[in-house]
């Protein structure tokens, strides 16, 4: 296995390295975002047994890192630098002589947030412009990198519900800058149950047992996704939160087998 890191932006936290296996059965890439509520004490150390893993299962892996909410990240760079992030993959596609006629995404709770609210980016013009003194920079053009599918692992995919329940110590808000209250276009901007419906299938999955995000942000954002006729699957697993992102664990091992079928 090789494995490359590349910046794709001049912050050290702006980079992600790529896992290449020795020989690839896919024409396309798995982008791992690793989670953590969004917090700058969680980083890609989380992601990366999961590149790996993919890697050895002849799936190119980009284990995506970000600027989060402490190091310079939350509202905008966060997304800004999802954005960029998966974008990266068109100059390094082009190195490797990778294709990238699929690019799947794999996101582990605040990661899976991430994955679905990058997947789409298509539909973030329809809002409107969610804070004028501090515009997403976004890249919407022929040049940028469409997800093709998503593996959400117990994602936070209803923030308004997250912010709500309070979870994690207000997590929603830290990441957002400030309460629904005072930012109520950025929150909406943010939470993936404003973009539905999507047209990529997303897997969401959630363990049995989580006691770190309620498998709510799984269920809330299905049902509304199934109403409103876009392809999405539940899937609930044994295991815990950290199952998903434990190679050893059968409830990763479903995660990795979804991937696989979304890459063909």
């Amino acid at each position: 296995m090789k494995r490359h890191k590349y910046q794709y932006g001049d912050d050290p936290s702006q980079w992600g390295e790529l896992f290449l296996p020795e020989a690839s059965g896919t024409r396309g890439v798995v982008v791992v975002i690793h989670g953590g509520y969004w917090r700058s004490q969680y980083g890609a150390e989380l992601g990366e047994p999961l590149a790996r893993d993919l890697a050895m299962h002849g799936m190119p892996a980009w284990n995506l890192e970000y600027r989060r909410a402490g190091n310079g990240g939350g509202w905008p760079h966060t997304f800004e630098d999802v954005l960029a992030g998966i974008d990266k993959l068109s100059d390094v596609a082009g190195i490797h002589g990778l294709g990238l006629e699929k690019v799947v995404a794999l996101g582990h709770s605040a990661g899976g947030h991430l994955a679905v609210w990058a997947a789409g980016r298509s539909r973030l013009g329809q809002l409107g412009a969610p804070d004028p003194d501090r515009q997403l920079q976004r890249k919407n053009d022929d040049g940028a990198v469409h997800l093709t599918g998503v593996v959400s692992q117990a994602g936070l995919l209803n923030l308004a519900a997250a912010e709500k329940l309070n979870l994690s110590n207000g997590a929603v808000s830290n990441l957002l800058g400030g309460s629904p209250e005072r930012y109520p276009k950025r929150h909406k901007y943010a939470d993936p149950m404003s973009a539905i419906p999507l047209c990529v299938p997303v897997y969401a999955v959630h363990g049995s047992d989580d006691d770190d995000v309620p498998v709510s942000q799984s269920t809330s954002y299905a049902g509304a996704a199934k109403a409103a006729g876009a392809p999405i699957q539940l899937l609930n697993v044994p295991g815990d939160h950290f199952s998903l992102i434990d190679p050893k664990a059968p409830a990763y091992r479903k995660c990795r087998d979804l991937v696989q079928e979304l890459l063909g």
